[in-house]
């Protein structure tokens, strides 16, 4: 489950559609026709919250990565034309894979997650860093622990992944939820007049 599902609870009046599809890379998601999707529907004061990483950054993915150059002008391309829409682009760091190495959560994105605060800081785009939020969050919750987030499933548990799944990169329902509410706490502590319309704004 992504973070942008449980995500439209969060506010009242304002409608909110979750584009992001599996596996997907700055790359690829141009190349599929997705963003063309999205562009179609834009109305000015729109936002648009583009997070991408964890297929842009490895090699191996053929057809989705891309290299840090080209995630740069990617990501500044859809900052661009988001813009020319009349709509507020948002930037989002990825969120941290669950990978431990003695004890101590890893920063597997650290590459591309800075490319983003570069590109952030070089556009004037609002940021939300989801590697930070998402790395503490995890974190806190220990090694051991913080398996409850993703999608880590025994054999027989669910009839989706009937031989099991031990996932350290997408999350079930509760890790989605937890980081749907980072975001929102992104949003809580930026000058975006979307906050205005958070449902119950005084929690």
């Amino acid at each position: 489950t992504g973070w942008g599902t449980p995500f439209k609870y969060f506010f009242d009046g304002v409608p909110v559609e979750n584009h992001a599809k599996n596996g997907r890379s700055t790359k690829s998601f141009l190349e599929e026709g997705l963003w063309e999707k999205v562009k179609e529907r834009l109305k000015p004061n729109d936002y648009v919250f583009i997070q991408f990483g964890h297929n842009d950054e490895v090699p191996t993915k053929v057809g989705r990565y891309t290299t840090p150059e080209e995630y740069r002008i990617n990501l500044s391309r859809y900052i661009q034309e988001t813009r020319g829409h009349g709509s507020f682009p948002v930037l989002l760091t990825p969120v941290t894979r669950r990978s431990f190495e003695e004890g101590k959560l890893k920063n597997t994105h650290k590459q591309y997650a800075q490319l983003v605060l570069d590109v952030a800081n070089e556009l004037n785009v609002p940021l939300i860093d989801m590697t930070k939020k998402s790395m503490d969050l995890v974190e806190s919750w220990g090694e051991e622990k913080s398996e409850l987030l993703y999608l880590h499933l025994v054999q027989g548990e669910h009839p989706n992944y009937p031989n099991g799944s031990e996932d350290n990169t997408h999350f079930n329902e509760l890790g989605a939820r937890k980081m749907a509410q980072l975001v929102l706490e992104g949003i809580r502590s930026s000058d975006m007049e979307l906050k205005s319309f958070i449902v119950n704004q005084s929690k």
